[in-house]
């Protein structure tokens, strides 16, 4: 399965733009929003290193929380096992 990241814009030059989440800090490509103004503070979806749509927080929040949902079903079994 292939998921798109919300990150936040921290810095952009030409083309790229060091972007971060959770932690996390990646150089994007902003080839596929060329057409786009993407500024920092500015709230990206980001699949396999390429920005692909810019996003509002509150839709970069809703993400994350059903990402944190997903992550936390899959640690569960991982949980229970560790408790038996």
């Amino acid at each position: 399965m292939c998921l798109a990241i919300p990150m936040q814009v921290l810095e952009v030059n030409g083309l790229n733009a060091r972007c971060e989440a959770k932690g996390i800090e990646r150089t994007v490509s902003l080839f596929l929003l060329q057409h786009e103004t993407v500024r920092p503070g500015d709230m990206l979806m980001i699949h396999v290193g390429y920005a692909i749509q810019k996003i509002s927080l509150e839709e970069a929040r809703s993400a994350w929380e059903l990402y944190d949902e997903m992550l936390a079903a899959a640690d569960a079994p991982a949980r229970e096992a560790d408790r038996a």
